[in-house]
């Protein structure tokens, strides 16, 4: 969506903004578009990492279900 913009349309939206909001509000508003956007990244790191971590719990279970069920098949295996 905004890679269609190009540099004059960027350009037209920061005199536009300027014009609208004033030379002082307007590095306001920038602190806060930045503040925004770190916390919304920060928030989607920690839940990427949830995800990762329990992505490996999932896997590790996955990994002692199939070592019980082989270790049960080999003991039915030698009670035969």
């Amino acid at each position: 969506m905004l890679s269609n913009i190009g540099i004059p349309g960027l350009i037209l939206i920061l005199v536009l903004a300027l014009i609208v909001f004033g030379p002082k509000k307007l590095p306001e508003l920038g602190r806060a578009v930045g503040q925004t956007l770190r916390e919304f990244k920060k928030s989607t790191k920690g839940l990427i990492e949830e995800d990762e971590e329990l992505e490996s719990i999932l896997t590790s279970s996955n990994e002692n279900k199939t070592t019980v069920q082989e270790n049960t098949v080999t003991t039915f295996d030698k009670n035969k």
